[in-house]
């Protein structure tokens, strides 16, 4: 499906303001969430609305209408602001739509499933973005999961922009990999509108060159591999973070996901 009505979560983010702009740019309805909406600062046309990404309640007021997401919030408060944001709206977004079809584009990071390096051990940011993606892959709806490398630290000629699957990225640092944020954003609206992106997961970094077009952008979508069926991880994704060791709660709504996708397809 190619959404047309897309809402944007994380809107007023170092990213989700430019994927607000690449939306409004590539034609889609706009819809951004916002916590205070006297305070959101957004270019004529883009549809602004008030609600609460930790909410169940709001968010199914949000994607009223809705037939496409892309997720780009993110928090640096400590292991409970993660869960309850990064991984949090995607819950909650995905019980407000009981199974309705969405498109969705989501954002995570480069390194995601490393994790047992000191910054996830201090923070817990990979596991709960990690599972925030099988949320998504659980749902049953098309998706396209992008990691990105460190956000604007891509030398001024660096707008190559390079996909990769597997995610061996060790070092948590911009050795990893660069990008910048007005290229995340179109790389995560351009693939809602790319068949050939669904079901897939990336890394995306930048190397030395000129940026490519949308028409590239799709070439390099078709390219990838798509995420096993078997699994709730990303193709070649290093198997070390076991389902079956995962918090109560988690199970819990990952079970749910699981039943409102099926319940869709019976």
């Amino acid at each position: 499906m190619t959404p047309t009505h897309i809402l944007f979560v994380g809107a007023t983010g170092s990213v989700g303001r430019y994927a607000v702009e690449e939306g409004r740019h590539q034609g889609c309805h706009v819809r951004a969430l916002v916590r205070d909406a006297s305070r959101a600062r957004f270019a004529s046309g883009i549809e602004v609305i008030e609600g609460d990404l930790t909410s169940v309640d709001s968010m199914r007021a949000a994607l009223d209408g809705i037939d496409g997401i892309v997720f780009t919030q993110g928090a640096h408060g400590g292991p409970t602001m993660v869960e309850s944001v990064d991984y949090g709206a995607v819950r909650n977004a995905l019980d407000a739509l009981e199974g309705r079809p969405v498109r969705i584009a989501l954002m995570t990071a480069i390194g995601v499933t490393y994790m047992e390096g000191s910054f996830n051990a201090s923070t817990h940011t990979h596991d709960w973005k990690r599972r925030s993606e099988r949320l998504v892959r659980a749902s049953g709806n098309e998706y396209t999961i992008v990691r990105p490398g460190w956000f604007d630290m891509n030398a001024p000629d660096q707008h190559e922009l390079v996909f990769e699957q597997g995610d061996r990225h060790r070092t948590a640092s911009p050795a990893d990999g660069v990008v910048s944020r007005a290229q995340i954003a179109q790389v995560l609206v351009t693939a809602l509108g790319c068949e050939a992106a669904a079901y897939k997961t990336l890394e995306l970094v930048s190397t030395t060159g000129p940026a490519q077009d949308r028409a590239r952008l799709d070439a390099m979508f078709a390219a990838l591999d798509p995420d096993p069926k078997d699994t709730l991880d990303g193709v070649r994704d290093e198997d070390n973070f076991p389902p079956c060791c995962q918090p109560k709660r988690v199970k819990e709504d990952l079970k749910r996901i699981e039943d409102f996708a099926a319940g869709r397809t019976a």
